[in-house]
């Protein structure tokens, strides 16, 4: 289907799931608790209410149900809705865009494992019953359509084990988590080694993603109820820290065999972070890096990708300081900022040479989710 002469890889699409999914397909014992996906004349409504109260839970700001970007959400995607936001739904989205392939990542979901407090076997279940729901979506073409599998870190022999159901037997691509920490524990601490070790023995990439809305404690939300102020810092502030467990943190060095995708956040601020954790491993690594066996860029060039916004011209900058070999291109749809129906154009747009679009597009996506060719579609 190339467009513009580029076969092109989505790495973080989104769907929508339906509100009742949990109450469908989370197991039997936890089926009054489940959560419920909240609906209303926002035919994009992202909200999530849990029956019973989650102990320790904040309530969060959300996007106005008011403005010319709302209003124009509500005209595009009314269709999308009244239609279930089905696999069909996804493939003709994808077809509008020209995209190829495309691994999805949840909406609703984003959001459902964020109480700081939750309870490991429920929230587990919760996690179960979204891949489960998932696994089925992507049945609708299974070679255009991965799934990215989602792991609960509230007991991280859960997130191991649905780690390997997840890719053994759902057939996933990768799994990802919320860069947001919700468990008071920070990802480069032993806790999360049985997972970094997993995820090299399963041979799959980490989807590392961020939302601009949490239960947890999260970066901007001091701006609350500027919901705003609070996007402008939640998602690139809180994968910069996440950024820093993986690289100056150890994480990429005991696990040099873990490939990991920094999703949702831009990728404009990566060159001055890694000049920044650079001079701090050559002033004071024997102090504060004393793992680390070379600078925290290298293990970035070596491990790490991070996802470009369709009409991010500072990226441009970065590319041409750092290469294009670790950037990797999403639509965002369909979310309320994505760029649908107009997001590939809106990267080819950029001034980058064909070479370095061509790796962005489908080189690197395809590497990262190791993916050997493009795929005919389903007629």
């Amino acid at each position: 289907m190339a467009k513009n002469g580029f076969s092109i890889f989505d790495s973080d699409m989104h769907i929508m799931e339906p509100p009742d999914l949990w109450q469908r397909y989370i197991d039997a014992e936890f089926r009054d608790q489940a959560p419920r996906g909240r609906t209303s004349d926002n035919v994009r409504d992202l909200g999530i209410d849990f029956p019973q109260a989650q102990p320790g839970a904040r309530r969060t700001t959300g996007v106005p149900h008011w403005g010319r970007n709302y209003d124009r959400n509500q005209a595009l995607y009314r269709d999308h809705s009244e239609r279930g936001w089905t696999a069909d739904v996804q493939l003709e989205a994808m077809d509008t865009e020209g995209l190829d392939v495309a691994v999805l990542y949840p909406s609703r979901g984003l959001s459902v494992l964020t109480q700081p407090e939750m309870d490991p076997r429920f929230a587990a279940a919760i996690a179960r019953a979204y891949n489960d729901w998932l696994a089925d979506f992507c049945r609708g073409d299974s070679t255009r359509l991965l799934g990215a599998g989602m792991i609960s870190v509230y007991d991280i022999g859960d997130a191991v084990a649905e780690a390997r159901r997840a890719v053994r037997e759902l057939g996933f691509r990768a799994v990802f988590v919320r860069s947001n920490v919700v468990n008071g524990k920070a990802w480069h601490e032993p806790y999360y080694e049985p997972l970094w070790e997993a995820l090299e023995e399963l041979g799959v990439p980490l989807g590392f993603h961020e939302a601009s809305g949490s239960a947890s404690p999260q970066a901007g939300e001091q701006f609350d109820p500027n919901f705003g102020l609070r996007r402008l810092y939640a998602q690139p502030l809180t994968q910069m820290m996440g950024l820093g467990s993986f690289l100056a943190g150890g994480i990429c060095e005991r696990h040099p065999g873990l490939q990991v995708a920094f999703l949702e956040a831009n990728c404009s601020w990566v060159p001055w972070l890694l000049w920044r954790m650079d001079e701090g491993y050559e002033r004071e690594g024997d102090v504060f890096m004393p793992e680390l066996t070379m600078a925290p860029s290298e293990y970035f060039a070596r491990q790490c990708y991070v996802s470009i916004e369709p009409d991010e011209l500072p990226a441009v900058d970065m590319v041409d300081k750092l290469g294009a070999e670790r950037v990797v291109f999403s639509t965002d749809y369909p979310h309320g900022d994505s760029r649908y129906p107009e997001s590939v154009q809106a990267f080819l747009t950029l001034p980058l040479s064909d070479e370095d679009k061509r790796k962005i597009l489908w080189d690197n996506c395809a590497r990262f989710y190791q993916i050997a060719e493009v795929p005919d579609p389903v007629s």
